[in-house]
């Protein structure tokens, strides 16, 4: 995915759709989970107006390539090698986390989602971009990416984890049950852990904006 088309579609159209659905960071501390060679930084520097951006890849080779790409960026950019499920920051660090389209590589994907709800700030944001499981589990998929192929998920299963959680969806859009988009923010004041009885924890049920591609956002 480290290509020419794949940087022009995550500058131009996933990075305006993210901004459409959640809004610029002027200013921000943002951290970006599976950062292959950079371009995804210099989104969220250029096009969100962040001020400094944390960036990890568990690949070795991708992170020496970022740091090829970004040594102009100076000290407005940190990178390092590391997994999404056991981010090696601190909590409540980053006012976003941006995920285009790494979560669903990950085969303890639900763990990424804790370990985002725990770097963000409260009121922080996160944004996602992921395939669905009915594309991830074609044929054609599995014999041209090495995609993990047990508990893929689709938009109400990542809908529901974002919330086991604790974060909370924002808005949603997706393209013909393909891809989909999510914003989800972690709540500015504390959410139950549990139930009073002890069972699963409340969560917020209420409906999320979805949107079908080329649809407008107020």
């Amino acid at each position: 995915m480290n290509n020419p088309l794949r940087a022009a579609i995550q500058r131009h159209v996933e990075a305006r759709r993210f901004l459409r659905m959640g809004g610029p960071l002027p200013g921000a501390t943002a951290l970006e989970i599976g950062c292959g060679r950079g371009v995804g930084v210099e989104v969220i520097l250029d096009v969100f107006g962040a001020a400094a951006v944390d960036a990890f890849d568990l690949d070795p080779r991708m992170v020496a390539m970022a740091q090829r790409r970004l040594s102009s960026r100076g000290a407005t950019v940190r990178l390092w090698t590391g997994d999404a499920a056991a981010i090696h920051a601190p909590d409540a660090a980053y006012d976003a986390v941006f995920d285009f389209g790494i979560i669903h590589h990950v085969p303890q994907w639900r763990d990424v989602l804790a370990e985002v709800h725990r770097v963000l700030k409260p009121g922080g944001l996160l944004y996602a971009e992921e395939p669905l499981a009915g594309v991830l589990n074609l044929p054609l998929m599995h014999r041209l990416f090495a995609h993990p192929v047990d508990d893929r998920f689709d938009a109400v299963e990542f809908r529901y984890a974002l919330r086991a959680s604790g974060l909370v969806p924002l808005r949603e859009e997706q393209l013909l049950h393909t891809i989909f988009w999510f914003v989800a923010s972690k709540p500015a004041t504390a959410q139950p852990d549990a139930a009073p009885d002890g069972g699963s924890p409340s969560l917020p049920l209420q409906p999320v904006p979805v949107l079908a591609l080329g649809a407008s956002v107020d």
